[in-house]
């Protein structure tokens, strides 16, 4: 990167990427009264007297929180609240942009997670929704859990499940390219952490039956015993055939490896010795399981987690428009049922006839996802209440 690419960067991010904005002009005495006092106490003895309101007459019915105690950073690692902030912002920018939501970056100083569970708790009522963002594993699966069962508002960590949805949005379109069924493939998946295990989650509930998980000890099973209550959910719900050995020897006969783990993992030699029509998704970032180049003269098809390539999987074509529905639904929580029609949603932007080895998932910049999925995730949510 030269000087002026790196000054051109700064000059983005100086002062921050967001700011709050009015929507109700204040320009003379009257508008101050209105909008604040004496009027507003109007406001707060209607929400005092029933709560509920509190989603018509405040920020609260498009507000999110995007939270985060800067342990997992993409492709930075462990970097605290402070080096963490940009990202936030950014986030909050991609809901804006992309949904109209207005999202707030949450940096918290701490790593404890009973803490981080307090705090996000404290502050939820000023929210409509939770974002858990760049949070360790397995931290975040508790802290996930625990907010999810305490809190009367959708808790949602974009690194487990918006990777996963994409993932299921892709790879409805891939197994339509190759002609294969759901029900039929056999899944190897490489990284068993967050975004790893909310995947194999997902692709369950969707209809894959033949699923392994790999993480650096290689495949897991029932043939042993995991740390962890995720691992070990894993290791006894997965890999039905009980296949032993690194990620490179269970992944022969595959239909599909899924890479959310490291880069330069595998070689063209391992993905020659996959099922014919193989799908190949190399997410590590920056660096992908495979260079796409060489997974491409073995591979039907090949997706990244790099705008540079084809077929990017990226989360942005999730959490705004489900946040966006979440919150125009007033959902109190978020299902596998909505996160499955998110991803189908998103699979249906294309059109049959223009899906293609090289286009198997809408571009980051489409305007009609963020709304289309939006509406999946409100009828799914309204399917959920009638109990239909």
């Amino acid at each position: 990167m030269n000087l002026q690419q790196l000054n051109a960067i700064k000059d983005v991010h100086r002062g921050g990427k967001i700011a709050i904005s009015l929507r109700y002009p204040i320009t003379d005495a009257a508008d101050l009264a209105r909008v604040y006092t004496p009027g507003v106490a109007q406001m707060c003895t209607a929400i005092h007297e029933d709560t509920s309101l509190a989603r018509e007459f405040t920020v609260k019915k498009n507000s999110v929180a995007v939270v985060t105690d800067g342990s997992a950073v993409l492709g930075l690692g462990n970097i605290g609240p402070k080096a963490a902030l940009p990202v936030m912002e950014g986030k909050a920018a991609l809901f804006k942009r992309f949904a109209g939501v207005d999202a707030w970056p949450i940096c918290l100083d701490t790593q404890d997670t009973d803490e981080i569970v307090q705090i996000v708790k404290a502050i939820a009522p000023g929210f409509g929704g939770i974002n858990l963002e760049d949070i360790s594993a397995p931290r975040c699966f508790e802290i996930e859990r625990k907010l999810r069962a305490e809190l009367d508002i959708p808790v949602f960590h974009d690194d487990q499940y918006g990777t996963a949805v994409v993932v299921l949005a892709a790879l409805y379109n891939s197994l339509q390219v190759v002609r294969k069924n759901i029900q039929d493939i056999r899944v190897v998946v490489s990284g068993i952490g967050a975004a790893g295990t909310a995947i194999i989650k997902l692709l369950m509930h969707a209809g894959v039956r033949d699923i392994i998980g790999c993480g650096r000890q290689g495949a897991i099973g029932r043939f042993r015993t995991e740390k962890g209550a995720d691992r070990q959910w894993l290791a006894q719900h997965t890999n039905p055939r009980n296949v032993q050995g690194s990620v490179q020897e269970v992944l022969a006969g595959a239909d599909v490896f899924i890479g959310v783990s490291s880069g330069n993992l595998l070689q063209l030699a391992d993905i020659a010795q996959m099922a014919e029509h193989a799908i190949v998704f190399a997410l590590a970032n920056p660096t992908p399981e495979i260079d796409p180049l060489d997974a491409w003269k073995e591979a039907a098809i090949v997706a990244t987690g790099r705008s540079d390539y084809p077929n990017q999987i990226n989360n942005v074509l999730v959490f705004p428009g489900l946040f966006r529905g979440l919150l125009d639904a007033g959902a109190k929580e978020i299902t596998i049922d909505m996160l499955s029609a998110a991803a189908r949603a998103i699979a249906n932007i294309l059109p049959a006839q223009e899906v293609r080895p090289r286009r198997v998932i809408p571009e980051v910049f489409d305007l009609h996802v963020a709304e289309t999925v939006a509406n999946a995730v409100v009828k799914a949510h309204d399917k959920a209440v009638l109990g239909v």
